[in-house]
């Protein structure tokens, strides 16, 4: 199956060093090598934005020349979308890749899923189709659809976390349904069968990346005001405390932790060994 990778961060933050490592997943340390991509929510100010800058390739993630760039440029982001494929349904072509990208209310959606989805074809008759040949994406297509028959304009983010917990699990049924899904002003991420997340804030530490052979003190490239939430099919570094979501879980992160906690000030105690 694939892997995923997203980032929600407080204030806008480079993924460099942890794509560095799940990029490696991409037919390096892990056979994940039928394209990858990732998609960032860029803002010019302290606000999240809704334009999302967005990168796909075919080819795998370990030698593409796209991601070799990407892991030494550091674009800066409050929302990041992530996701490395092994082909289950749909031919290894640029259309397939993860993450997918549409337009609902007037900001860009971006989605990516692990798992594989049986006997799954829903009813689509509105502006969303899939132009590749995946359950994932038209399983992007059908929320897109219900959501924007749900509501009329771009709500809230406790509003549209109720109606995904409504949605999800009618998809969730078919089979796994991993997945990452954010609009820039959140990260949405549901468990089906594996996904975990760990929490970054001062004072940051040292972490050591378990796909490569890099150690990094986070303290080096992070202030006292920053804080971000990592969220992983399976943990990117050996010594930090990763969560495991539980089977059926839906969780929403806002400013860097999930969202029941959004709006406190970062405290003096790591959150992280």
């Amino acid at each position: 199956m694939c892997q995923l990778l997203g980032m929600n961060s407080r204030l806008p933050a480079s993924l460099t060093l942890s794509f560095t490592g799940f990029s490696q997943r991409g037919g390096c340390t892990d056979h994940h090598s039928d394209g990858w991509g990732i998609a960032f929510f860029e803002s010019d100010g302290l606000t999240p934005g809704k334009a999302a800058r967005y990168f796909v390739d075919k080819e795998s993630a370990s030698t593409s020349a796209i991601a070799q760039m990407l892991r030494t440029y550091p674009i800066k982001s409050h929302n990041v979308v992530a996701h490395v494929r092994k082909a289950t349904v749909g031919a290894v072509t640029l259309e397939n890749c993860h993450p997918f990208v549409r337009e609902l209310w007037g900001r860009y959606w971006v989605f990516a899923h692990n798992g594989d989805l049986k006997n799954y074809a829903p009813p689509l008759h509105g502006s969303f189709r899939p132009v590749g040949s995946t359950d994932s994406e038209m399983a992007f297509c059908w929320l897109l659809q219900e959501l924007a028959k749900s509501h009329a304009g771009v709500p809230s983010v406790q509003e549209l976390t109720r109606t995904l917990a409504e949605l999800v699990p009618q998809i969730a049924k078919h089979g796994s349904f991993n997945f990452l899904l954010s609009n820039g002003q959140a990260l949405w991420a549901h468990a089906s069968t594996k996904l975990h997340y760990v929490l970054r804030q001062h004072p940051f530490t040292e972490v050591h990346l378990k796909d490569d052979d890099v150690s990094v003190d986070l303290a080096d490239l992070n202030g006292p005001e920053d804080r971000l939430a990592i969220v992983v099919t399976e943990p990117l570094t050996t010594n930090e405390a990763w969560v495991a979501m539980a089977p059926g879980e839906l969780q929403v992160f806002v400013e860097g932790v999930p969202a029941e906690f959004a709006g406190s000030r970062p405290q003096a105690a790591s959150l992280s060994p």
